[in-house]
């Protein structure tokens, strides 16, 4: 069955770009829809017309969403110069699909984590405005004093990129803690415990904007259907 689709939403769904390089390549002449380039931001396509990037036919693609609990050792990239493993090597091949992570996990750092072929999906769950909730539990090397949990929640921690907030943290041991928070600046948890001279020793992401791993064992996955995932940024 055929729908009618912006171009932009089209292309991101193909898995080109986001929706916002999307509008980039449009303005730049580079797609071409039934053999004429086209360069008007907001055009409206059919899914029955022939669309073509720098020559290339795109196929609009169905939408595949796959929850993976991240064991550690495997670095969160769809390809490794080093030729080291990465989350692709514990997830089905679908022949044809550009499938991607959504964000990063550190090698080390285990737990819930979001691949898909939707770049729209993709971007609004990365994107700071949509404030996607991540809670994490901490293991650290020694007990954590009062007074450096009570910085944390009091938003008196800074790094480079500013003032840290977290939602909540709550200590479930001496040396154990869950830690809930928006941002998603790179390695924001091993930098926030650092700065208090604690070395993270687990990390591991229990919930991704309400997607838990509590049904799924270390190393594996399962499908979500596209609703599931609407719910989140709406």
């Amino acid at each position: 069955m055929h729908h009618k689709i912006r171009l932009n939403h089209y292309l991101s769904n193909a898995g080109i770009s986001s929706r916002r390089k999307a509008d980039q390549l449009i303005q730049s002449g580079a797609i071409e829809v039934n053999g004429k380039p086209v360069f008007k931001l907001g055009t409206v396509i059919s899914t029955k017309d022939v669309v073509r990037y720098f020559g290339s036919k795109i196929k609009y693609q169905n939408k595949i969403y796959l929850l993976l609990n991240k064991p550690k050792g495997f670095i969160t990239t769809t390809r490794d110069q080093f030729h080291r493993k990465t989350v692709m090597d514990l997830i089905p091949c679908f022949y044809g699909y550009r499938i991607f992570p959504v964000g990063r996990l550190d090698n080390s750092t285990t737990g819930v984590l979001l691949l898909t072929n939707d770049g729209y999906i993709a971007e609004k769950l990365t994107h700071p405005k949509y404030r996607i909730k991540k809670i994490y539990n901490v293991s650290l090397n020694k007990k954590i004093k009062n007074e450096d949990l009570d910085k944390i929640r009091k938003g008196k921690i800074y790094l480079k990129e500013g003032k840290v907030k977290v939602i909540f943290i709550k200590k479930n041991a001496s040396n154990q803690l869950e830690i809930g928070l928006y941002i998603g600046w790179n390695r924001v948890i091993k930098r926030i415990f650092k700065k208090l001279n604690y070395q993270v020793t687990r990390l591991d992401r229990i919930n991704f904007g309400g997607l838990s791993k509590k049904n799924i064992k270390i190393g594996n996955w399962c499908l979500l259907k596209k609703k599931e995932i609407e719910n989140i940024t709406k």
